[in-house]
């Protein structure tokens, strides 16, 4: 199946096909009613949903129902109640505790209201991550997709109305902005310096429950994933770690070991049996080159190089089928391909000096860069290596 690079999600992705009917977002959370049968259950196909946007009520009722003392039977009238349990006073001295203490000034809960008038009910919760001392944060796009208010509340209890600067469906980014100054920003690490099994810890509002921000651990699972979150709309270049992430995380950190930003914590994979210990991120790296357009301007613009294309698979030696680059089917007239020179039958090697492998790899690569970037694209043409400057160009309308 051909792909179409450019500012559209690509259609061939190598994940489980789903029914167009079926419904990319995960339903509020319930309370089971008992223990599950002892029998084995079939693996059902997955389905892959968004983290955040609960409803608020489902939420409200398990933490409330959660919170009652419950009293024991006793020949004794007299009650006897527990103290709740506040944060700890201890100076942290495990990894996780380290960064923990470092990362949580920095998260934030996101409420979000439909509503424009009268006092702020908020309809859904997500995450943030301070970007700046100067009330810039960084949160997803599905997050704030569609509400009219918004409001940013602090572990430390202090709640601040916020504005939205700008917003990104496509790489699923929003920035927020609250007017104080004196914040604690996230420190920046880079998900290209980590390897898979390196420890991950991913920091953000789960439920949107009380307390402030929740701190779970993992390893990094993967690179470069691709998850479908709705019939028409994919993620590319996704982290996979097995850190425990779950609604109302959407927009929350995943750090390093240090506590280094390497990612914007956004989807989970999620079968008929609940979910599956799989979470996805936005690259540090993606979440920089996005918010710094939406902090400027409000939208950031994606390049479009103009083809469509499948993986281009080679014979090995030993033979064995192997990807080595991308097929190009067609060119749409007056794009940045059709303009290089760029034509059918080329298979593209790299792209702006690094390897292309799969269609997946150039449209990740592709997101990277802005409007108006000249980058050298190599490919072969009937067996003739060549290098084209490609200028990327926006999506021409219509098409």
């Amino acid at each position: 199946m051909a792909d179409t690079t450019g500012d559209m999600a690509s259609t061939g992705w190598g994940l489980e096909p789903e029914s167009p009917d079926a419904d990319p977002w995960v339903e509020p959370a319930t309370i089971a009613s008992g223990p599950p049968p002892e029998r084995a259950i079939p693996p059902r196909p997955r389905r892959w949903a968004l983290v955040g946007a609960l409803a608020l009520s489902a939420l409200i009722g398990a933490v409330t129902a959660s919170a009652v003392l419950l009293a024991f039977d006793s020949d004794d009238t007299t009650a006897t109640t527990l103290a709740p349990l506040g944060p700890g006073t201890a100076t942290p001295t495990s990894p996780a505790a380290i960064v923990a203490a470092r990362v949580i000034p920095s998260i934030v809960t996101v409420e979000v209201s439909n509503s424009n008038s009268g006092d702020f009910v908020a309809d859904a919760s997500g995450s943030g991550v301070v970007l700046d001392a100067a009330g810039t944060i960084v949160t997803n796009q599905h997050v704030v997709d569609g509400a009219l208010r918004y409001q940013v509340l602090f572990a430390d209890g202090r709640t601040y109305s916020a504005s939205l600067v700008g917003e990104d469906a496509l790489t699923d980014l929003a920035v927020l902005r609250v007017d104080t100054t004196g914040l604690t920003p996230i420190a920046l690490g880079s998900s290209r310096s980590m390897s898979i099994g390196d420890l991950t810890i991913a920091v953000g509002s789960p439920l949107g429950l009380e307390g402030g921000p929740s701190v779970t651990v993992g390893v990094l699972s993967a690179f470069d994933r691709r998850v479908r979150t709705s019939d028409d709309s994919e993620l590319f270049g996704l982290l996979q770690t097995d850190a425990p992430i779950t609604r109302g995380s959407s927009g929350g950190a995943l750090v390093d070991g240090e506590g280094r930003l390497i990612g914007i914590t956004s989807a989970i994979a999620v079968s008929d049996v609940g979910a599956e210990g799989l979470g996805f991120a936005i690259p540090v790296e993606m979440v920089q080159r996005i918010t710094a357009d939406l902090i400027a301007d409000g939208v950031s613009p994606h390049p479009f190089l103009g083809i469509s294309g499948s993986t281009h698979f080679e014979t090995r030696p030993d033979g064995a089928l192997a990807p080595a680059g991308v097929e190009v089917a067609t060119i749409i007239e007056n794009t940045a391909a059709a303009l290089a020179g760029i034509a059918e039958g080329d298979i593209i090697v790299t792209f702006a000096g690094d390897a292309v492998v799969t269609m997946d790899r150039l449209v990740v690569q592709l997101r990277y860069y802005r409007v108006g970037d000249t980058v050298e694209v190599g490919l072969t043409r009937d067996g003739v290596q060549m290098t084209l400057a490609v200028m990327l160009l926006e999506r021409p309308e219509g098409v």
